[in-house]
């Protein structure tokens, strides 16, 4: 299992404007709330979700990916790998294509199941270090 290039991820960070966050805590302390504040702070729509918050960041959450209509063009993901799949069949249901799974996230199932279904996938890999890297903060 590989990672897109460094140069394929800066692209997909350029071209996207909104980042669905899977597992968003509405805790400032926790590192997904404050990896999202800092894209957020970049200029990405937030769409947070998580079944056990109704706003997070000043946006509506949501229990899981199928029930957001709108456009997304990255599913970040936070959650532990054993929940990848389900994550991952979660992610089937929208129109996104790229599947972005936080430092330390990997799921060979799910990736299989992701790139048989045209997803581009990114595991274990920070989306916040990764746009600094390659865009600048």
């Amino acid at each position: 299992m590989e990672n897109p290039t460094q140069e394929k991820m800066r692209e997909i960070l350029i071209n996207a404007n909104t980042i669905a966050v899977v597992g968003l805590s509405d805790k400032p302390d926790r590192t997904s709330h404050q990896i999202a504040k800092i894209m957020q702070d970049r200029g990405y729509k937030i769409i947070p979700i998580n079944p056990n918050a109704t706003e997070v960041l000043g946006e509506k959450s949501y229990s899981s990916l199928s029930e957001v209509e709108e456009s997304i063009d990255i599913i970040n993901v936070f959650r532990r790998p054993e929940h990848l799949v389900d994550v991952a069949h979660d992610a089937l249901t929208t129109d996104c294509r790229v599947f972005w799974a936080q430092l330390g996230i990997v799921n060979e199932e799910a990736h299989e199941l992701l790139q048989e279904n045209d997803f581009t996938v990114i595991m274990d890999a920070c989306i916040k270090v990764v746009h600094a890297v390659t865009i600048g903060s």
